[in-house]
């Protein structure tokens, strides 16, 4: 299972509003908001968030990710506020109480996984009353415009026209791509109500860094903040982040 998609420097755009949600939770009176990672990987967002003050709970079946997450626990300090599950998603329900989390995150696992709406039914299961649901995937339209500008169009028309916005011959490592009506829709049919649709790397993750880079990392962060939130630059991001609820 691949998850540790999402990680491109745009995302903060995403922790803002997970920072958002976390203070949302300690008002209803969680002083350690109890999160869930599912599909968590290697902890590039169980470990921040563990060091934001939560409880955070990984489902990952894979060991080299979890060896990995537990290093990354061990040297932030965090380990004794992280729990691992070392299963996959299939075992959510079984293994996460319902209705037990504050946050439940689902980033880089719904464009890997065999059935999406079945896993968005799980995420929304274990999410709490007045929890939130937060999904990062993989942007179709994304994919299809890089081709596209790098001279590749008949990929890029295949993305564009693809029932799941892969292409066959190519040996892609997902299954599918979304775009952000696609997500609105799966999220809508597990019951959940999405507030908030933005999107992640606008630019940064084809922009160059170092030297000769004309910008600062603040002017950056800024820029996505303003231009993940506004479509048309919003869903030509490379990933779309929902937050949802029910």
């Amino acid at each position: 299972m691949r998850t540790d998609t999402g990680t491109a420097r745009g995302s903060g755009t995403v922790w803002r509003a997970l920072r958002a949600e976390l203070d949302r939770a300690r008002e209803r009176g969680a002083d350690q908001p109890a999160v869930v990672d599912v599909g968590g990987g290697s902890g590039v967002w169980a470990v921040p968030l563990a060091a934001e003050g939560c409880r955070v709970t990984v489902v990952e079946p894979s060991p080299n990710a979890l060896s990995t997450l537990r290093l990354r626990a061990e040297e932030a300090g965090v380990a004794g506020a992280i729990t691992v599950v070392a299963d996959d998603t299939d075992a959510l329900a079984a293994r996460v109480p319902a209705g037990s989390a504050d946050l439940v995150l689902a980033h880089g696992l719904l464009e890997v996984g065999d059935d999406p709406a079945a896993v968005v039914g799980a995420l929304a299961g274990a999410a709490a009353p007045g929890g939130a649901v937060s999904v990062l995937a993989t942007n179709r339209h994304a994919a299809v415009l890089h081709r596209a500008l790098g001279g590749r169009v008949r990929e890029a028309h295949e993305l564009l026209t693809s029932p799941d916005g892969v292409l066959a011959e190519d040996g892609e490592t997902v299954l599918r791509r979304f775009d952000a009506d696609g997500l609105r829709g799966l999220l809508a049919g597990a019951g959940l109500r999405v507030e908030l649709v933005q999107g992640d790397g606008v630019v940064s993750d084809v922009l160059g860094e170092g030297e000769s880079a004309q910008y600062s990392a603040d002017d950056l962060a800024d820029f996505e903040a303003a231009a993940g939130a506004v479509p048309p630059l919003r869903d030509l991001a490379s990933r779309l982040h929902l937050l949802a609820r029910l």
